[in-house]
């Protein structure tokens, strides 16, 4: 598409929401109408988008220094029509006949150095190793001091430095950002020993469960991970939001998004290794029903939004679900 001077305006004075009217009374001197046609015709194009309605957020004039850039790539991202992919199940249409990429990169000519074998000894090694990602539950409830375990090893905060400007920064267990710790932590608690089903807010400070709302289903689960079913009967759910203001006043430019996001990864990672020293079934998913868990969380989606979610259950009967390459797992349970 060859893009107009016209065009180019309009797109950056969308940069923000904005609404026609306002696109009107900016460019006075193009006439009302055929402004109207070219913010529809970009709208149609994929390169403007209308507000989503209810459970959408609000202008992201707070992000400031992170737009356009990062508040497009978040509100485009928020809500998405997400489409059954069943594990075994061909793609459908021009990806099933897309060529698989291969699964690591060879670099030609390079000369190859042989390294010695990994160490696989020790329990860090066996816990890397038994690490996967469980679509089978147990019925059985997970004790809370797993759960405790659990949220305080992820989330809770380990340690306190004061820098000789006055300024505290807060530990954990995986690296934050400049250790803005963006991260905050809920739990919709559906069947664990001890603790009344409900959604409860991690207090990563005191180490203790703030109740937000009684009661937990398998519904409520579908709905907050649409299409992803399988999980539907797992014991708990943490789902992970972000609060931007914590970076935004010592990162104000876009990348710093990007940053959020590796920050949750650091965290999950954290939190299924954990899961799976304790002998557990975690797993994790960003198939994510934005608006609806955040309507629930009650938080806006602007300046605090659920990121990414993991989770965790009791190990089925039987044996495991997925291969491992070990056959003993010592101190691991089933």
């Amino acid at each position: 598409m060859n893009a107009t001077p016209l065009a180019v305006e309009l797109l950056h004075f969308f940069g923000e929401p904005r609404t026609v009217v306002e696109a009107q009374e900016h460019f006075s001197a193009y006439p009302r109408a055929p402004l109207a046609r070219a913010v529809e015709k970009l709208r149609t194009r994929g390169l403007l988008e209308a507000p989503r309605g209810r459970g959408a957020p609000p202008g992201l004039d707070a992000w400031k220094g992170w737009n356009p850039v990062a508040g497009f790539f978040h509100r485009a991202t928020r809500d998405v029509p997400f489409v059954e992919d069943r594990p075994g199940e061909a793609p459908a249409g021009s990806a099933a006949r897309a060529r698989r990429p291969g699964a690591v990169r060879r670099v030609k000519g390079a000369k190859r150095v042989a390294l010695p074998q990994p160490r696989e000894d020790g329990e860090l090694p066996e816990v890397l190793l038994d690490r996967r990602t469980w679509r089978r539950f147990s019925p059985r409830p997970v004790p809370l001091d797993a759960l405790a375990t659990l949220l305080g090893l992820t989330f809770g905060l380990r340690h306190t430095l004061r820098l000789p400007n006055g300024e505290r920064l807060h530990l954990r267990t995986s690296p934050s950002p400049g250790a803005c710790q963006t991260l905050e932590a809920y739990v919709l608690a559906r069947r664990v020993d001890g603790l009344p089903p409900g959604l409860y807010h991690y207090a990563a400070d005191r180490h203790q469960l703030e109740r937000m709302a009684r009661g937990a289903s398998r519904r409520q689960l579908r709905q907050y991970l649409p299409t992803q079913d399988w999980y539907d009967s797992a014991a708990a759910l943490v789902l992970i939001t972000a609060v931007f203001p914590r970076l935004w006043r010592r990162y104000d430019y876009p990348r710093a998004y990007r940053a959020v996001l590796i920050e949750a990864g650091h965290f999950c990672q954290t939190f299924l290794l954990a899961a799976t020293w304790l002998g557990l079934a975690p797993f994790c998913s960003m198939a994510l029903a934005d608006s609806r868990i955040e309507r629930d969380l009650g938080v806006d989606g602007v300046t605090e939004s659920v990121v990414y979610a993991a989770g965790v259950g009791a190990r089925p009967p039987g044996g495991d679900w997925a291969p491992t390459p070990r056959a003993k797992r010592g101190r691991m349970s089933r």
